[in-house]
């Protein structure tokens, strides 16, 4: 089981590298209003989701302890990132607050994942 444990840590981490990398990449666009939700993305944040969902599923079934309300926290912060994405993904230019905040959500939920 740790094992696949693992291998779901790593894919959840592949999702978090592709969604903030897409939005670290577009850093220089927000200033000249040219930022866009990169295809990358979206699929890093439906990857997070899915990966992380399981992540709790397994750890459950090899009963392990685990922070309920540190995972609602994480999982509302991801579903309104991935909503934001999601919503705005066609869009050729991005409003900075909304593209912003997508960076911001992306770190606190790395942020809450390392330090709670």
């Amino acid at each position: 089981m740790n094992v696949l444990i693992n291998i779901f840590v790593v894919l959840h981490f592949i999702g978090i590298a592709s969604l903030l990398g897409g939005f670290l990449t577009q850093m220089k666009s927000i200033g000249a209003g040219t930022a866009r939700m990169v295809p990358a993305m979206f699929h890093g944040a439906l990857t997070m989701l899915v990966t992380g969902l399981a992540l709790v599923g397994l750890n459950e079934a090899d009963g392990a302890t685990l922070n309920h309300v540190k995972i609602g926290i994480k999982l509302l912060i991801l579903v309104v990132i991935t909503a934001l994405v999601y919503v705005k993904r066609d869009d050729e230019k991005v409003p900075a607050p909304v593209f912003g905040a997508v960076g911001l959500l992306t770190i606190a939920n790395i942020v809450i994942a390392v330090m709670w």
